[in-house]
């Protein structure tokens, strides 16, 4: 695509902002990626419904480095009957990677954490419209009826083609409302496209959040719940429908904290809710609290088909739109994915002050949450100061098991040596800091939660909490000091040998037992002076010890590992 060409693109989007606001909408963030080289514009006819998403999960497995990763813009969608649609879409354009993810929040990385913890404690009040850009078009009653109006204009791909039954909803954010206390809730579920004027709804991930409560309490008084979808709105909106959040905060007023003002909203066409103004398209309508019907397979980001079962669904009876809006659609499915970013990015500070700063933990460092394949929930590391006493560590273990409802199968507390976000590092730690006989405690009656349920107890888990720190001193890591494997490191670069991309640990390290008379022997040797460290052994020849049984250092009386 010619530059010339993206460029006209491009320009359909660069609209004078209608309303004042402290935060992007998802035109403006459009335009950013492009000028960071962050957008791939595919502007020739793509299938949505066979080629969209396997074209850009490509570099989620295909060997892609997170920071090469883009956002896709799709501009002429058709599907397997030739149909043209007139919206383009975009894919990863909110979180294909960290970068992407931190132009749409509008602050650096570094600020992301601190940014949400103090969000999530003082929300900003949405200001109120009544004249908004997502009402630019409406379309309701028997205008819904007519071919393309509805549901079937939009053009919504197929995220795992081969399983999934039908195009579904993966970026839609569900707005209803408490029917007694009036706060809104807004939530990411699917959505499955069923008839143009019927759209699925899947809450079973989230049996506790907002929606959920919202429609067993329409179910009890008789009546339908009334309900808006969003499809692409400003990017802090979508960061915060994704995350969890305590049932008394409405995301919208969250992501106003995000943006560091408020909000705009506007009243929905059909509905007695408000929808973000800045939305790119709304779908109104209300979700029947009679009825369930088949729903799905459908492919899930715990890395498996969801099978089929009976959901909720909702009867369209207004769709309304900017002039020129863009569709959005998260890359799921099997992580690392567009999804995982935006939740990983917001959830590890979240559990981090939930450790330091609600619980107290005295050193603790990082909370990292495993994030290939595993979708996050499943491994969860706990990086701690070296000397933290025993008993925080298990405060901290205990303590992250119970903040999420089913995150943390596998909670593992580690060293600061150890890099937390490197599952080989975990597995190092677990093999040689911990005794499983002392250092592991199951904790049971885990909700199942995310993913397949297992055979027994209903599918009920458990939580296996692990303490793989060092319980005292240990000799050090086997690699080259750091001092000979940076000048090992400046011969590779003068020899032009590939870049490297080093990989913790990269260096060995003292770990507390190194005794002088070892280091001085070590010493001796990078100075080729090693026969005089054979000749001192011929000194020390015994007859009277077994094979194997470990030498004495001058002047000591314990060894590594005595403490265990």
């Amino acid at each position: 695509m010619s530059k010339a060409s993206d460029e006209s693109i491009l320009a359909r989007y660069r609209e004078p902002a209608r309303l004042p606001r402290a935060y992007a909408d998802l035109h403006d963030h459009v335009l950013a990626l492009a000028k960071a080289g962050l957008l791939v514009i595919v502007d020739e006819p793509i299938n949505k419904d066979t080629e969209m998403h396997p074209l850009v999960r490509w570099q989620y497995r295909g060997g892609i480095e997170e920071p090469d990763r883009k956002a896709f813009l799709f501009t002429k969608p058709v599907d397997s009957k030739g149909r043209k649609f007139e919206h383009p879409v975009l894919i990863a354009g909110l979180a294909g990677n960290r970068d992407i993810y931190r132009t749409g929040f509008g602050k650096p990385l570094e600020d992301i954490g601190a940014t949400w913890v103090n969000a999530l404690a003082s929300p900003v009040t949405p200001h109120v419209v009544t004249d908004a850009p997502c009402q630019e078009v409406v379309t309701q009653g028997a205008a819904l009826d007519e071919p393309g109006m509805a549901l079937d204009g939009l053009p919504v791909p197929i995220s795992t083609p081969g399983w999934d039954n039908a195009p579904y909803l993966a970026s839609a954010h569900y707005i209803t409302a408490d029917p007694d206390t009036g706060i809104q809730n807004v939530g990411n579920y699917r959505g499955q496209i069923k008839t143009p004027r019927r759209l699925g709804m899947n809450p079973s991930v989230e049996l506790r959040a907002g929606i959920y409560a919202h429609w067993e309490k329409c179910r009890a008084k008789g009546a339908p719940l009334p309900c808006a979808v969003v499809l692409g709105c400003p990017p802090v909106i979508s960061y915060a429908a994704v995350q969890k959040m305590p049932e008394h905060l409405d995301e919208v007023a969250v992501a106003g904290a995000l943006a560091g003002g408020p909000i705009n909203v506007v009243r929905a066409k059909t509905v007695p809710l408000m929808v973000p103004a800045e939305a790119e398209i709304v779908i109104e309508g209300f979700i029947d609290t009679r009825w369930l019907e088949p729903e799905a397979p459908f492919g899930e980001s715990h890395g498996y088909v969801n099978l089929q079962e009976y959901n909720a669904f909702m009867e369209v009876t207004a769709i309304t739109r900017r002039r020129n809006p863009i569709l959005t659609s998260f890359i799921s499915q099997v992580t690392p994915s567009e999804s995982s970013v935006i939740r990983k990015v917001a959830m590890e500070p979240v559990f981090l002050n939930h450790l330091k700063s609600v619980l107290s933990i005295k050193g603790i460092k990082r909370v990292a949450m495993h994030e290939p394949l595993t979708s996050l929930y499943a491994v969860i590391g706990l990086q701690f100061e070296r000397g933290t006493p025993p008993s925080e560590v298990w405060r901290a273990l205990h303590g992250a098991q119970v903040l999420h409802r089913f995150a943390g199968k596998w909670i593992i507390a580690v060293d600061e040596d150890i890099d937390p976000d490197n599952a080989d590092s975990l597995l190092w730690a677990m093999s040689y800091r911990c005794q499983p006989q002392h250092d592991l405690h199951v904790v049971e009656n885990k909700d199942p939660g995310h993913g397949p349920r297992g055979p027994l107890d209903d599918g009920v888990t458990a939580a296996v909490l692990v303490n793989a720190m060092l319980k005292g001193t240990y000799s050090p890591v086997a690699l080259p000091q750091r001092e000979f494997m940076e000048n090992a490191r400046k011969i590779w670069e003068r020899l032009g040998l590939p870049a490297l991309k080093p990989q913790p640990p990269w260096h060995g390290y003292d770990l507390g037992y190194w005794p002088a008379s070892l280091r001085e022997q070590a010493e001796r040797a990078t100075r080729s002076e090693y026969f005089v460290t054979g000749e001192e052994a011929a000194k020390r020849r015994r007859d009277d010890v077994a094979m194997n049984q470990p030498v004495p250092q001058p002047g000591e009386n314990r060894r590594p590992g005595d403490e265990d």
